[in-house]
C-alpha cells in the first residue's frame, strides 16, 4: 500500500498535490511519504511479533536521513554496507547497538569506526577478514561482536545481478565451511562470536528460497551447539519483494506469511533474530516527479522526452527493471491511450524508463510519476553528465520538507580543483 492517490483530479503524496512540491523544489524530484514507511514497518513487526525480532533498515535501499530517522524514531535499528552509511545511520538517531555492518570489503577504517563505536555486530565474509577484525579489535583493547555470514549455496530465483546467495556470488561464507570457522571465531581473542547471517537476494517473490537457506542455518545451529559452540543470534537478511508490475499480478509473499514461515523453521529455538528489509519499507513509498520537455515523433516510434534521466534512476537501464509510470493531472475516464518510449535526456541508449507503454496524451510541461521509486533511485543516483544530483522531499500529513537540496551547478565544479601546472605557462 502507499500513499499516493488523485484528490479532485491532482496526484497527491498523503495531503500534499504534487505539483505544489515541483514548485518548490523544481524537477526532477523524489517525494517519500511518510505514512507509507510507518504503515510497512508496523506491518513487518507485526508479522514478526513473538519471535524476538530486531529491525534494522538496510540504508543501501534509501540513504535519505529523513527516512533513516522515521524509520529510526519507530524503533528501527540500521545495517550499514560503509563507514559513510554508519556515519549517517548515527547522524539519523539510530543507536550504535542496533547497527549490523555488513559487506564483502570493509577497510580497516571502516573496521576500526565500526569496533570503537560499538555496534551490534559485524557480518564477517571471509576467514581473512575475522583475522583482520580480531587484530584491529585487540589493537583497539576490545572484542568485536561477529556473526558469520554464510553462504547456503541456494538460488533465490530473483534478477542474476541481485542475487547473493549462490556459490558463484561474491558473499558470505561456503556453508560447508562455516563451521570450522566459527570453532576458530569462538577461539580468536579479541573476537565475539555471536551468532549465523545469511541473505540470499532481493526482491524475492517466493519463500520456498528463504525457507531452504533458513533450514541451512538451522542445521548449522545443531551442529555449533552438539560442539559446545552458542550461537545466541540468527541475522537472517532481508530480500521480500514489492510488486512493481501488478498488471502481471505480482504476488510477493505477504509480511504475515514471511512470520508464519520462520516459525515454523525457526521458532522453536529461542534464538534473537535480526531482520535487514530495504526495498520491503521504502519501495512503495517513494516516486520520482518529473517534467515532460518533448513528445519527439519518430519515423517507427515516438518518444515521451522527460527531465529525469537514468543518473537519477538508473534501476530500468540496470536491471530492465520495470516501473508504473502515471501523469499528475488524472486523465479523464475513458482517455485514448497510445503505445511511447518513455525515455531521458542522458546521452545513452539505455536511458530509456520504458518501451512502448500505453500513456494517455502527455505535453511539453506536464508531469509524471515513476512509482515504486523509494527504493535504489536516490541512494544509486550520480551526477553523469554533469547533472545535479536529484533533491529529495518527504511529507507528512499536510506538510512537506526539503531534505536533501538539488546542488547548483556552482557547487558542483566548486567540489573540483584544477591542478597547478595547468594555470603555469605552457612548452
Amino acid at each position: 500500500m502507499d500513499h499516493f492517490a488523485y484528490r479532485n483530479g491532482v496526484l497527491h503524496c498523503e495531503e500534499v498535490p504534487i505539483p505544489a512540491i515541483a514548485e518548490a523544489a523544481g524537477t526532477p524530484v523524489y517525494v517519500y511519504a511518510s505514512a507509507t514507511l510507518e504503515r510497512h514497518y508496523r506491518v513487518l513487526a507485526e508479522a514478526l511479533a513473538g519471535l524476538k525480532p530486531q529491525i534494522h533498515f538496510a540504508l543501501k535501499a534509501n540513504a535519505s536521513l529523513g527516512v533513516i530517522a522515521t524509520l529510526a524514531r519507530l524503533g528501527a535499528g540500521a545495517d550499514v554496507v560503509s563507514g559513510g552509511e554508519l556515519r549517517l545511520a548515527l547522524a539519523a538517531g539510530v543507536p550504535a547497538r542496533l547497527i549490523v555492518f555488513s559487506g564483502v570489503g570493509k577497510t580497516d577504517d571502516e573496521l576500526r569506526m565500526a569496533i570503537a563505536t560499538g555496534i551490534y555486530q559485524i557480518n564477517v565474509e571471509s576467514e581473512p577478514e575475522l583475522d583482520r577484525i580480531a587484530q584491529l579489535a585487540r589493537d583497539l583493547g576490545r572484542r568485536a561482536p561477529v556473526a558469520l555470514r554464510v553462504n547456503p549455496d541456494i538460488d533465490a530465483g530473483t534478477h542474476v545481478k541481485i542475487t547473493t546467495g549462490t556459490k558463484e556470488n561474491k558473499f558470505g561464507i561456503e556453508w560447508a565451511r562455516a563451521p570450522a570457522i566459527a570453532r576458530r571465531a569462538k577461539a580468536l581473542a579479541g573476537i565475539e562470536f555471536v551468532g549465523l547471517a545469511v541473505h540470499i537476494g532481493s526482491q524475492l517473490t517466493s519463500l520456498a528460497p528463504f525457507e531452504a537457506a533458513f533450514l541451512r542455518l538451522r542445521d548449522l545451529v545443531a551442529l555449533l551447539k552438539g560442539e559446545g559452540i552458542e550461537v545466541r543470534r540468527l541475522d537472517l537478511g532481508g530480500g521480500l519483494g514489492v510488486p512493481y508490475e501488478p498488471a502481471k499480478n505480482e504476488t510477493p509473499p505477504l509480511p504475515a506469511d514471511y512470520g508464519t514461515m520462520i516459525r515454523r523453521t525457526l521458532g522453536d529455538l529461542d534464538l534473537d533474530l535480526s531482520f535487514e528489509p530495504g526495498r520491503l519499507l521504502v519501495g512503495n513509498a517513494g516516486i520520482l516527479v518529473s517534467r515532460v520537455i518533448r513528445v519527439k515523433e519518430g519515423a517507427t516510434k515516438s518518444f515521451l522526452i522527460l527531465d529525469a534521466g537514468m543518473n537519477d534512476l538508473m534501476r530500468p537501464a540496470l536491471y530492465d527493471a520495470y516501473h508504473d509510470i502515471r501523469p499528475v493531472l488524472e486523465p479523464r475516464p475513458g482517455a485514448p491511450r497510445r503505445a511511447i518510449d518513455v525515455v531521458g535526456p542522458i546521452c545513452e541508449t539505455s536511458d530509456t524508463f520504458a518501451r512502448q507503454r500505453l500513456l494517455p496524451a502527455l505535453a511539453e510541461g506536464d508531469l509524471v510519476a515513476i512509482g515504486t521509486a523509494g527504493a535504489y533511485g536516490a541512494s544509486m543516483a550520480s551526477e553523469y553528465n554533469g547533472r545535479p544530483l536529484v533533491p529529495e522531499v518527504l511529507v507528512r500529513g499536510g506538510d512537506y520538507a526539503l531534505t536533501r537540496p538539488r546542488p547548483s551547478l556552482d557547487e558542483m565544479l566548486a567540489r573540483q580543483m584544477r591542478p597547478r601546472w595547468l594555470d603555469e605557462p605552457g612548452p
